[in-house]
């Protein structure tokens, strides 16, 4: 048993000594490869960068693209700054020669623990180096660089010209490079003037702008502040006195509004999107020469913001977008936000109705437009949903459903599909789902973390591009400093729904334009329009407010909400829509009509059918006008059954009945059947236009009395059905005689 452990041992240190072995030899070689990477300066010390971008016609797009713009000197800097972002993030700055090998050591003994590259060791120096010259990647490869090109750092620049460079280079979220551009976005302030706890909590959110933002997370930023408060009192740098104050102080921001407007410009989500495509910190693309050509439309864009900056949102959050049908392009964007609006997943509400529910339904065959669906309170499980005003029509058709944004009817018509199928096509058009989003609240929007407001605009691009989904995008080329193509943008399209489908959706969402929750476009006239709203609210007000619409040419989506979740008094009916309206008319359009494919057909139904029996089947060529309708349908879902409401009349159901003196008649009739009553012979009474039950009293006068009731359509060659009722009276007939025979000498 000893030997056998022995050897064990042995050879886990013989396999343990070659990986380290392997390891420093693979870290020497590419060390010594890497060493001769040139350090460039101007990516470490020009104090104003920008990147050049153009619209669809190659005009420059004339929106503020400098970066580290605001430079400030490290003398200028008040002392508690400078201790708390060394404190928190290099504590042996002045010690070391650019690499931390303690904190190396642990990092690495950490990463193998966990068989992860999680945990980082980089010194000031080295994410300087990291946030200039290399890509974000996580690879050793890129470690090495990073290490080569910090011991040339460290051997060409003092410690307070490493540290200004990096106070003046560093992300601090919202487009802010540098502590200058971050002070002045999130203080309105100079970098000069930075309190204790402000500079605490710029410090505090260099390890992750977005999760230590103020102002989207403003409950982690303050516990991150009060952490580097602790290590600044642990260091000696602050007493104890400073670190209670400080960290029983909330965080209070001045947003600069002219700064916040740049969030949400075209210009810098096409920036966003391009660090994507080239994997590149915004400052490596301006020092790169890099020139981004985008999809943005002149006067698209122009109409979005006055459409936008015309409406009153409240002084609420707000954003537009709209998506070229034909390149996947977005043509114009604008938004208004302390946060970029395109990183945030709202809740989408109604407005998923037609991508996760109708629109699938009509592809699998499950119902057509006009489909009836029993709208009335219903249960599932523990979860009860209601519609909006808390009212329940009974049976009405998909298409007025969707028109009125009836929850209960969406709800039901995603358990004739299932969920998973929902989803399927949802996801086909850009959607992505938590695991835990898996209820039937899905048809309503009740998603674990929502969607943004490109994916849920380009998902109904969709339904104008005869079922094709391809993503969208900003960029549509980028150059490199020699104008050489470094990316292009090829939509990648695939089928999600029939020809047929996507049409018939379309169809019932241009009803929901001119008659529905989005009648604010029914007066538009220059282009056919299909829209949906959406609403998402709690019972003391609202949280989000959508617009979906398009035209053949475009989709625009329009967004109205706050991205803390202060509670709104607008629907998406309202301002979103009057916004969508006043863009419609203005902007340019090319083509006016939707085109109708081959397979989509109209055909005659019988209204009666339709509303007695909640059935859907043609009308026979002898239904009169006025019990037809016209609907569309696909000729892969045609119903197949004929009405005979009108070619064949069924037995009369009636019962007559004597009662005293009179005779009682009961009938069942139906509203499309004329009933001609006689007594005796002679025209007595005449029933129509009713679907129920009648009783007639009748008195009788013979011996025998005949009833007839001669039963027909209102057509001059109508088939005819006849019922006959014999009832005797003597009595009656004997005392109506005698009377007769008292008056003889008259």
């Amino acid at each position: 048993m000893k030997k056998i452990v022995k050897i064990c041992l042995t050879t886990f240190l013989l396999i343990i000594v070659g990986l380290v072995t392997f390891a420093t030899i693979y870290f020497f070689v590419n060390y010594t490869k890497f060493s001769h990477l040139p350090l460039d300066v101007d990516a470490l010390t020009s104090p104003a960068l920008s990147i050049e971008i153009y619209d669809k016609d190659n005009n420059i797009i004339d929106e503020e693209n400098t970066f580290n713009g605001e430079y400030i000197t490290l003398d200028k800097i008040p002392e508690h700054t400078k201790d708390a972002f060394l404190s928190i993030e290099d504590k042996d700055f002045y010690k070391h020669n650019g690499i931390n090998k303690k904190r190396i050591l642990k990092a690495m003994i950490n990463n193998l623990k966990s068989f992860s590259l999680k945990e980082g060791a980089s010194t000031i120096s080295q994410q300087l180096i990291k946030n200039t010259h290399l890509s974000s990647e996580k690879t050793f490869e890129r470690k090495i660089k990073e290490v080569a090109l910090t011991k040339k750092l460290e051997n060409a620049f003092t410690k307070d010209e490493i540290l200004e460079c990096y106070l003046n280079v560093i992300y601090f979220g919202n487009n802010c490079y540098g502590i200058e551009s971050a002070s002045n976005f999130y203080f309105n302030k100079s970098a000069e003037n930075l309190t204790l706890g402000e500079s605490c909590t710029l410090a505090g959110m260099i390890k992750s702008p977005n999760k230590y933002s103020p102002v989207s997370h403003p409950e982690n930023a303050t516990k991150r502040r009060n952490l580097v408060l602790k290590e600044m009192e642990k260091d000696g740098k602050i007493d104890a006195n400073a670190l209670i104050q400080n960290e029983n102080t909330p965080i209070k921001l001045d947003i600069n509004k002219e700064a916040e407007n740049k969030l949400n410009s075209y210009s810098q989500a096409s920036i966003d999107e391009a660090m994507k495509i080239l994997n590149l910190p915004a400052k490596q693309i301006a020092i790169g020469g890099y020139k981004i050509h985008t999809y943005q439309n002149d006067e698209r864009q122009t109409a979005l913001e006055e459409a936008l900056s015309s409406t009153n949102f409240q002084d609420n959050n707000y954003a537009g977008i709209v998506i070229d049908n034909f390149s996947h392009g977005v043509s114009a964007y604008i938004g208004n936000s302390a946060y970029k609006i395109l990183d945030a997943r709202r809740q989408v509400g109604s407005c998923i109705k037609p991508v996760l529910v109708y629109a699938p339904a009509l592809n699998e065959n499950a119902i057509t437009p006009s489909t009836e669906v029993n709208d009335e309170k219903i249960t599932i499980g523990s979860y009860s949903p209601q519609n909006v005003n808390g009212k329940y029509s009974g049976y009405i058709s998909v298409t007025d459903a969707v028109k009125n944004s009836v929850n209960t009817v969406a709800i039901k018509v995603l358990s004739y599909i299932g969920i998973d199928t929902g989803k399927m096509y949802a996801e086909r058009m850009g959607f992505t789902f938590d695991e835990k989003d898996d209820s039937y609240a899905l048809a309503l929007g009740g998603m674990t973390y929502g969607e943004n407001l490109k994916t849920l605009t380009n998902s109904y691009t969709t339904f104008a591009n005869a079922g094709n989904y391809a993503e969208a995008k900003f960029v549509s080329y980028i150059l490199d400093k020699n104008n050489n193509l470094v990316y292009k943008h090829t939509p990648r399209e695939k089928e999600v729904l029939r020809k047929d489908s996507a049409y018939l959706m379309t169809d019932i969402l241009m009803k929901t334009a001119k008659s529905g929750t989005a009648k604010k476009l029914g007066g538009i006239s220059k282009t056919e329009v299909a829209s949906k709203t959406g609403t998402v609210g709690k019972k003391n007000g609202n949280l989000d407010a959508y617009n979906i619409s398009y035209t053949p040419d475009y989709a625009i989506g329009v967004w109205c909400g706050n991205l803390d979740n202060t509670l709104i008094n607008i629907n998406g009916g309202n301002e979103p829509t009057e916004a969508v309206k006043k863009f419609i008319e203005n902007a340019p359009v090319s083509i006016t009509t939707f085109e109708r494919p081959s397979l989509v057909t109209e055909a005659k139904i019988d209204l009666l059918e339709r509303e007695e029996n909640h059935r859907i089947m043609l009308a026979s060529p002898e239904t009169p006008e006025r019990y037809t309708t016209t609907a569309l349908f696909s000729t892969l879902n045609m119903p197949s059954e004929v009405s005979e409401n009108f070619v064949a009349l069924n037995d009369i159901d009636a019962e007559c009945k004597k009662v005293n003196d009179n005779c009682e008649l009961n009938i069942v009739t139906k509203r499309h059947i004329i009933y001609d009553i006689y007594l005796n012979g002679e025209y007595y009474r005449t029933l129509k236009d009713k679907s129920t039950k009648q009783k007639i009293t009748m008195p009788l006068k013979e011996e025998e009395n005949e009833i007839k009731i001669i039963a027909h359509f209102n057509m001059d060659d109508s088939p005819k059905k006849v019922k006959k009722f014999t009832i005797a009276n003597h009595d009656a007939w004997l005392k109506e005689r005698e009377k007769d025979n008292s008056k003889w000498y008259i």
